[in-house]
């Protein structure tokens, strides 16, 4: 009793919640298996608490982009690879036959139209699957996203996103998500989305669609910034000179690594073979003397490129 914290006069509500005591033995006393066994046992009367095992579209999104991320920056190859599998599975299982994006799975089945932020957190994971991987799939998938975000979602009337899609189930309103608590709102994600977007493809429209957002939101997330903290370092991204780096040529690891030593808060990050269309901004870009080469560009105006991960720092 004194090992579990057991007291005559509980520690909530009159009752014992059973936890380790502060102050307790640090060696377990003896027969404390035997202990563990029978408690189970007791436990094992009860009915058990349902369980939540459905899988969101918006929450798998904001872990295909935290392990991309952690992946490029640390160098870990099994976090890219979590963050690929899981994107392939959003992308693949999580579609109805229209190829429509759905909200939950659920024991082999997806259904329910996916909101807003499932969209926009996936838009975000996806640029930053293809930031840290190179790999062009992922950015096509998120143009096709944005696409469908804008077309689906936007109020070119009034600027901003509403949560639900037009060919959502009908409702008394549609309403638009703001603020940036605990998780950041579908409009902010996508504000970022569509900046991220517009600075890798050079399209002044995805730009527009942010600008849209800001318009909407900006005063009320001056006046309670804690409540749109997301949404206000889209706003940074978009008011502060902003930069494109392009790294082209065949082994690109050491001038990445050096791209990503410090967080680009106001730069993305394009990679990929000499010859590359995808993103344009890769478009026209050479090696230099057959090596591979950095190119740090503000508004597609780009400085000298360099070779060395060194001058690359530097002009970072």
């Amino acid at each position: 009793m004194q090992f579990w914290g057991v007291s005559e006069e509980g520690n909530f509500e009159g009752a014992n919640v059973l936890h380790l005591a502060e102050g307790a033995e640090a060696e377990e006393p003896e027969g404390f298996d035997e202990m563990r066994r029978a408690l189970l046992e007791a436990r094992a009367q009860r009915v058990r608490p349902g369980l939540d095992d459905k899988r969101l579209t918006a929450w798998n999104a904001l872990a295909i982009a935290a392990f991309a991320d952690t992946g490029a920056v640390l160098g870990r190859e099994d976090y890219l690879d979590a963050a690929r599998a899981c994107a392939e599975f959003v992308l693949g299982s999580l579609r109805d036959e229209a190829g429509n994006l759905l909200r939950t799975y659920k024991d082999g089945r997806a259904h329910l139209g996916a909101y807003l932020e499932d969209h926009a957190f996936l838009l975000e994971a996806l640029l930053t699957l293809y930031e840290s991987t190179f790999e062009a799939r992922w950015l096509e998938a998120a143009r096709d996203l944005a696409e469908t975000t804008i077309e689906r979602f936007g109020d070119p009337e009034r600027g901003g996103f509403y949560s639900t899609a037009s060919n959502h189930e009908e409702l008394i309103a549609r309403r638009k998500e703001v603020g940036d608590h605990p998780i950041p709102s579908g409009n902010s994600s996508a504000a970022m989305g569509l900046l991220r977007l517009a600075a890798l493809s050079g399209e002044r429209r995805y730009e527009e669609a942010a600008e849209g957002i800001f318009a909407l939101f900006a005063e009320p997330a001056v006046r309670h910034p804690d409540a749109f903290a997301h949404l206000l370092r889209a706003l940074d991204f978009h008011l502060s000179p902003s930069r494109e780096v392009a790294l082209v040529g065949d082994d690109l690891t050491a001038l990445a690594a050096a791209a990503r030593e410090r967080p680009l808060f106001h730069a993305v990050l394009a990679g990929g073979p000499e010859g590359a269309e995808q993103p344009p901004l890769l478009a026209g870009r050479t090696t230099v003397d057959g090596q591979p080469a950095a190119y740090v560009c503000e508004n597609f105006t780009c400085q000298l490129p360099v070779t060395d991960p060194n001058e690359l720092r530097r002009q970072l």
